[in-house]
Order: C-alpha cells, then structure tokens, then sequence
C-alpha cells in the first residue's frame, strides 16, 4: 500500500468488479474527500486509478489485529460479493471488522441478498425509493456531485455556437444507447418536436455496444424517414461529457430504469434545465423549478413535458439557474462524503447497528 501502513487503517472500500461502473465511480470520488477530512480509507480491488491509497490479498492477515486508533476496521461494501467477502472475513475468520453496506437497488431484493443485507452492521440506502425496498434499519444518503468538475458555462467553448452543429439551443441525454435508457423515447419525442422548433438542435451521448448495434441502427432508420438527420445526433462517447452539459439548453434522461442516476445532477450543476423520468432516484433530486418529472417508460407524457421548454427557452433559463442553487445547497459531494462519516463515526462509537 502505497500511503499508511495497514495499522492507521480504518475503513476499507472494496471494489470487486473490473469493468467501469456507477460503483466504482463512487469510490473514487469519495475516498480522497474522506481522507480529507481525516479518515484513513483504503480500497482493495482491481479496476481503481493506481493514485488511490489500496491494499492487496497479501495484508488481509493484518485484519485479525485491530488499528492503532479503532476497536476494528470497517468493511463498506456496495455489491453482494463484497458483502459475501466480509462476513467470511468477520464471521468466519473472525477477523476485526464492521461490515457496512449501501444499497442502489430499487427493487425487492432476492431471498440471498436479503440475508446477506440482514448480516451487516451497518446500512446506507442512496435514496428513499432504494431505502423503501430494505427490511433493516438504514441511513438514507444520497449521491452528490463534484460541483467544481461540472459548473456552469465559463468561456466561448461552453457555448452551443462552438459545438458548430446548426440551430440555436441544444437539447440532449447522456448514457448508453439502449432500452433501458430510454433512448427510443428520446428519440420518439425529438422526432415530433423538432419540426415544430427549428432553432434546436437534439443530441445523444453515450457508447453503443456490440449487443445495442441494431437498437441504434433502428433509430437512426427512424430518424432518416423523418428527414432529421442533420439534427438529432448520436455523438459517441465524448472526451469530456461536461462540456456538453455546458452547451445544452435543456437535459433530458428519459431512462425506463435507474440504480440511481447521475446524470441529472451533473447537468443541473451545468446550470441546464432537465426533464426527467421517475426511475432512479430522479424524482428526489428534482425540487421545485428546476425541471420536470414524468412516468418511466411513458413516451406521450415525456414529449409533453419537454415541449413547452423547446417553446420557450427563457423556462429553460429560469430552471437551470434554480437547478444550480439547489445542486449546491443539497447534493455537493463534499455533503455524501460528510455523511458517510457520520456514519462511520456511529459504528465506531458503538459497533453495533445504527
């Protein structure tokens, strides 16, 4: 381990999967705020920027010896396997340990995963709707954003004119192409909107995998019949997703499903209006003036919200300028990074169940 030595240790964040994901992103946001803020966290896992302070397999031994300054360390796992890994640790092995989990999920949970969640010292649910599912006690925190990575247009190259794509305002979602994201919906609603709005312009960014290729080829069929390929757009996946956030007017996430869902927040923070499903934990990052929420999966009632911010760009204005005041006031990531501590601090002061 590159930074402290395993006995100042005190909260292990394990990542178990490889491959990029929501999860992993998490941690690498969190763990240098945390350990600004005084607490020696580590990760433990493959997949993880080589910069973050991590142990390997070899000093798990270590774990049977309490830190110099804990009663035990605490083990925060976000995926079943992790959870898996520390109960053979502390119940098995009897190691010195506190195991933590935080739920995404928005679903009833599998009898497994149940029992799993039910052995934990500790748990944390990103959202209300995710908390709903649990039969535990638990700590709602939801996820924050980096509002100095993502902030609002600073310069000529934050502004739509700079991306040279035709019109006068952009309207835009970010994910992968697929179902689930509901990219058809976006799509469907671009469709029957741009006509009547010539001065958008609609864009999509986000990688299409191998499995999606005819998903996508389908909707750039539809898009072709109805004369619009010069403006609604599949970019790919961008080098900096911010600056589009920057240059859109309004953002649009239309997803049928969500663990949680950032890219409201991220937009928002970009001072851009948005539109938003309820899936994911959309509907609680939304407040009052900031955007509008509609039914997963309903493409009419998605079309009709987005219509009145295409014909009138100044509601769009107004919104990003309020989604901004209410992402830094309620969702910076300093605060889920604070949070999360308090939490921490509870299992350490009594080693038991919040």
């Amino acid at each position: 381990m590159p930074a402290d030595p395993l006995s100042s240790v005190e909260v292990i964040a394990p990542n178990f999967k490889r491959k990029l994901s929501g999860v992993t992103s998490t941690i690498v946001q969190l763990i240098p705020l945390q350990r600004a803020n005084g607490l020696n966290i580590v990760t433990m896992g493959p997949g993880l920027p080589a910069d973050l302070p991590n142990i390997g397999w070899t000093s798990l031994p270590g774990l049977w010896f309490k830190p110099r300054t804990r009663p035990f360390r605490i083990w925060h796992a976000r995926r079943n396997n992790e959870m898996i890994a520390g109960i053979l640790m502390r119940s098995v092995l009897r190691m010195r340990l506190k195991l933590l989990f935080t739920s995404a999920a928005q679903r009833d949970h599998r009898p497994f995963t149940k029992w799993l969640i039910r052995q934990m010292n500790g748990v944390i649910a990103t959202s209300g709707k995710s908390g709903s599912f649990l039969k535990v006690p638990h700590t709602v925190i939801m996820h924050g954003v980096d509002t100095v990575l993502f902030h609002p247009p600073e310069d000529d190259q934050d502004s739509f004119a700079a991306s040279g794509l035709p019109g006068q305002f952009l309207v835009g979602c970010s994910g992968r192409i697929r179902p689930s994201k509901g990219t058809d919906l976006f799509v469907e609603a671009m469709i029957n909107l741009l006509p009547k709005h010539p001065q958008w312009t609609a864009v999509m960014t986000g990688r299409t995998t191998s499995e999606y290729r005819g998903f996508e080829q389908s909707l750039r069929d539809k898009i072709a019949r109805a004369g619009l390929t010069d403006r609604i757009l599949f970019l790919g996946e961008v080098p900096d997703v911010r600056l589009w956030y920057r240059r859109m007017t309004l953002y649009v996430a239309p997803s049928r499903n969500e663990g949680f869902g950032l890219t409201p927040l991220e937009a928002m923070a970009s001072q851009t209006a948005v539109v938003a499903s309820d899936a994911g934990a959309y509907a609680e990052m939304i407040g009052a003036g900031t955007g509008t929420v509609v039914a997963a999966g309903d493409g009419p009632a998605l079309e009709a919200a987005i219509a009145p911010y295409l014909a009138d760009p100044a509601i769009c204005k107004s919104a990003g300028i309020a989604a901004l005041a209410h992402v830094r006031k309620t969702f910076p990531l300093q605060q889920e990074a604070a949070k999360i501590l308090d939490v921490y601090e509870h299992l350490f002061g009594n080693g038991s169940k919040p």
